[in-house]
């Protein structure tokens, strides 16, 4: 025995309906669903003919929903915004995320991303690097970025990652190589790799370290820290590396660092994302992850 199956009112009128109720005016939801009056009109007719009683009260001041409108109405919305949350959850699962991060992060980044898409296959990461420290999503069509700055500003929500503490990195071949490198005065007789074009960065160090130094003229400059670290782990000189993106390379023996003092340079790093729209749940689940292991979670 075959139970026939009731028909249902069509969809586009439920969704004339729905608008045509929250406004309770013919011309103003033909221009909210960018129809003609007339088919709004015929629309509404169609379905009080389909449902068998009627939605609105024609009067002379305009519409009013009578008592089966008014109770179809919140029903029509709740179904409306399961359809929305349906649409935007499925296509925001099948859709990678856009991330923008400095090449100097990479150190840190690439390892947890690999580790991230492992446990969630699911939520695939697209990742872009760059030299630039910074992001502007008016132009960068990204999810999010992580960038380095001494404090983030623009129209954007931050999470705070870690500071920048830079210390000393060689090869333990040059280490234990026939130039000592036992105090920060020795720095000056190796060949030391600057991660920009100035020497702001070693000057710094050495002062905080309690050493004046001469004119650094000597050494190797790079656009980036890095190049400069990848420069340092094929034993061509010492690299001043931040304490939190050198973990894998101190970890897996291709860096060492000669000294226990690291300094603050007041920069740090960031994720960040556009404050103008609210970030989706598998972005959200990323920026807390993320968060988490650059807190030690």
């Amino acid at each position: 025995m075959t139970i026939p199956m009731k028909r249902l009112p069509p969809l586009p009128a439920l969704h004339t309906f729905l608008i045509t109720a929250q406004c309770c005016n013919f011309t103003r939801a033909a221009e909210l669903l960018h129809i003609t009056q007339g088919a709004v009109s015929r629309q509404i007719a169609g379905l009080e003919s389909h449902l068998g009683y009627p939605l609105f009260l024609r009067q002379a001041r305009g519409l009013a929903l009578t008592d089966q409108g008014r109770d179809l109405y919140p029903r029509i919305q709740q179904v409306f915004s399961l359809i929305d949350e349906a649409v935007e959850e499925v296509g925001a699962r099948r859709k990678a995320l856009q991330l923008k991060a400095p090449t100097c992060a990479m150190r840190w980044l690439l390892p947890r991303l690999m580790h991230w898409q492992a446990e969630r296959p699911d939520v695939p990461v697209e990742l872009t690097t760059t030299i630039a420290y910074g992001v502007d999503f008016r132009r960068d069509q990204f999810d999010a970025a992580i960038i380095y700055a001494t404090a983030p500003a623009g129209n954007i929500v931050a999470h705070h990652l870690f500071n920048e503490q830079l210390t000393p990195v060689c090869t333990r071949k040059l280490l234990d190589g026939p130039i000592p490198l036992d105090t920060p005065a020795d720095l000056e007789r190796h060949v030391l790799l600057h991660p920009a074009r100035d020497k702001h960065d070693w000057e710094n160090w050495l002062l905080a370290a309690g050493h004046t130094p001469g004119p650094l003229s000597g050494g190797h400059h790079f656009d980036t820290m890095d190049l400069a670290l990848s420069v340092a782990t094929q034993g061509a000189g010492v690299a001043l590396g931040d304490w939190s993106l050198i973990g894998e390379d101190l970890a897996n023996g291709h860096l060492v660092a000669p000294f226990d003092i690291r300094v603050p340079t007041g920069g740090a790093y960031f994720l960040v994302y556009p404050e103008r729209t609210a970030p989706s749940p598998q972005l959200r689940e990323l920026v807390d992850w993320l968060t988490a292991q650059a807190h030690g979670a």
